[in-house]
């Protein structure tokens, strides 16, 4: 063995040691944090506290600099590493109300229902569950009850909404629906108490609240489902208040347009059949990303994506309006107009704003991060 072969093999083996100290660390950092989600499960402090971490990462940022380690990484780290501290801390949650209060989950044996089982349940709430089997028996079991989330298919939401008059007269009615309007309009209309429209901005895969977005959409005694605002606030969740209207136009442009366009490119590559394989070979890593966010569309259940399309007609006006302006660039092609796609492209630069920049530095991270990760890279 030469004399750089020697010395590299001891370099190594100090790599091997530190990288093993740092498992260690990682292992007591984990016990230090269960012990902090004991505390907030006794307290009732949300899990997700977004001061205290901006001020732990720019602490660690401002270490980091000084000593000659690049910042970014060390973010990187920390944000991955309280990430998983966020889903091993609380494995219970503190009730945000007596305990024992009763729950109704109708549709809880569905993927989302579950999800709010499992919260409640870790919250020490008694949680019925009412899905296809129990709903004749449906009246007898909502007695007594505080809460009854409607967690069912769009579809079927109005329906069964429409049959809830025989709830507790201070049970609070809501419903997880993707569309607010018509849901909260039948909830007002059947209900005579507590009202409330939500959207959880998340798949039923999440592994619960923490850091995500949902949009709470008042609807009649808000002051008697402070409560429940309070238990999700505990389980990390962003709320955002808006209005029926508001939000359902918002997610005409967020959510149906996306999957819309998804479903058309999607459809448009099954009839054209290229090989996917070289497709992917082919590609960069932001177009493996690309690829990826269509690909998952169609790992999910069409029926669910069929009615957050088709559930509200005013989107049929927007798809269509879409489509006139695919047709209108199309031409500019036909007519070899650069100077006009340059003029509108410049036109949509501006309507983005400062976010266009915001947008290219955040896409380079994600990038880079998913690219650690393998999942941008050809198996």
């Amino acid at each position: 063995m030469s004399d750089w072969e020697a010395k590299l093999g001891g370099l190594r083996q100090q790599i091997d040691d530190i990288d093993s100290q740092l498992v260690e660390l990682l292992a007591k950092r984990a016990a230090v944090t269960t012990q902090v989600g004991e505390i907030k499960s006794h307290t009732g402090m949300p899990t997700y506290v977004p001061e205290r971490e901006a001020e732990l990462i720019q602490s660690r940022r401002t270490q980091a600099k000084a000593l000659g380690v690049p910042e970014n990484l060390i973010e990187d780290l920390l944000r991955r590493i309280m990430r998983e501290s966020y889903l091993t801390q609380n494995v219970q949650y503190r009730c945000a109300t007596a305990v024992g209060t009763k729950v109704v989950i109708l549709g809880g044996k569905g993927a989302l229902g579950k999800l709010f089982v499992s919260l409640f349940e870790r919250s020490h709430y008694n949680v019925v569950v009412i899905d296809k089997e129990e709903w004749p028996n449906a009246a007898e079991l909502v007695d007594g009850a505080k809460l009854c989330i409607v967690a069912v298919p769009i579809k079927q939401t109005p329906a069964v909404i429409a049959q809830l008059s025989f709830l507790p007269q201070d049970c609070i009615l809501a419903d997880v629906t993707s569309t607010k309007s018509g849901p909260l309009h039948t909830m007002l209309k059947t209900h005579t108490g507590p009202v409330v429209g939500l959207h959880p901005m998340f798949g039923p895969d999440a592994p619960g609240m923490v850091k995500q977005v949902v949009i709470v959409c008042d609807g009649r005694k808000s002051e008697q489902y402070q409560w429940f605002i309070e238990q999700m606030k505990t389980w990390g969740a962003q709320l955002h208040y808006s209005d029926a209207d508001t939000h359902d136009q918002s997610m005409s442009f967020i959510q149906v347009m996306r999957h819309f366009t998804s479903f058309v490119y999607g459809g448009h590559l099954v009839k054209e059949d290229p090989d996917l394989e070289t497709l992917l070979a082919h590609s960069s890593p932001i177009y493996r990303l690309e690829f990826a966010m269509v690909g998952r569309l169609f790992a999910q259940d069409p029926n669910l994506y069929a009615d957050i399309i088709m559930d509200n007609s005013d989107n049929l006006a927007l798809l269509k309006r879409f489509n006139r302006r695919f047709a209108d660039a199309i031409k500019l092609f036909e007519d070899h107009d650069k100077e006009q796609f340059v003029a509108q492209f410049s036109e949509i630069s501006e309507w983005f704003g400062d976010y266009a920049n915001t947008c290219l530095i955040d896409s380079k991270q994600l990038l880079l991060k998913a690219d650690d990760d393998r999942m941008l890279r050809k198996k």
